[in-house]
């Protein structure tokens, strides 16, 4: 059995687990770092205008911003693989180049896998969040399945959906504001979406193919019309995935188990 060792080394400048060694995640959960974040992404087709990782590098940058302001929460790799429909025939987003698509019972399966071996290591408190419409109810199913579970060790896992609520809700109203109407906001690629992008990561939005976007429309992979886009239109969009999840999770860790 290896020996934890160096528990008393410099303290990790991240909340990125991906980025400790493992004696330094050991210490920051002896020192009270007992929550982590798992953030679900997703590698789909997002319009000729987006890259296909924008669900990943999103979601990492947001759990970021919100373990910061919690204090004592790391953050978990994102989960880069999720459902996105049926392979073959091909649905959905699988229709398009580059997205991958896996079952749900194989997505609930490696979520499942990496709570417990969060408990293992003593994280106490598990948290989902997703980037991704399609996959919000799995989440909600799993968190739910394995309270049991956790309540046996005093630990325990919560879906916080306030993560994507605020995209829908908060933000939408946002740019309802400036005079943007439902069809430019758009379901999947549009304003919205490409907007919260651009405030995130625009190194990941290729304004040059906007036109292209919003002249194919559904049939390119784009549902809403990106050309209104602007990092300053997606602020508001970061602003409250931040503000809603971290009230969120703080009210869940912070009730009785």
């Amino acid at each position: 059995m290896l020996a934890v060792s160096g528990l008393a080394g410099a303290a990790p400048a991240s909340v990125f687990l991906e980025d400790m060694t493992s004696s330094q995640v050991a210490a920051a959960v002896q020192q009270g770092s007992t929550t982590i974040i798992i953030p679900v992404g997703g590698t789909e087709q997002s319009g000729p205008h987006l890259t296909l990782g924008k669900h990943n590098v999103r979601v990492r940058v947001l759990a970021g911003k919100v373990a910061q302001q919690l204090g004592n929460t790391l953050v978990a790799p994102v989960l880069a693989y999720v459902p996105e429909g049926r392979i073959d025939p091909p649905t959905e987003h699988m229709r398009f180049a580059g997205t991958i698509s896996i079952s749900e019972p194989a997505f609930k399966a490696v979520l499942e896998g990496a709570t417990r071996s969060f408990w293992q290591h003593g994280f106490r408190d598990v948290v989902l969040v997703g980037d991704h419409g399609g996959y919000q109810g799995a989440l909600k199913a799993l968190a739910s399945s394995m309270q049991a579970a956790g309540a046996r060790t005093g630990n325990r896992v919560v879906f916080v959906d306030a993560y994507y609520q605020a995209t829908q809700n908060a933000f939408v109203d946002s740019l309802k504001a400036h005079g943007l109407s439902d069809k430019q906001i758009g379901l999947h690629a549009g304003t919205a979406d490409t907007s919260l992008q651009m405030a995130v990561a625009p190194a990941t939005v290729f304004p040059e193919f906007f036109e292209q976007a919003a002249r194919e429309g559904r049939k390119g992979g784009t549902v809403g019309d990106p050309r209104a886009s602007s990092a300053a239109l997606g602020q508001p969009g970061v602003d409250a995935v931040v503000r809603d999840t971290v009230a969120a999770i703080r009210k869940s860790v912070s009730s009785p188990r």
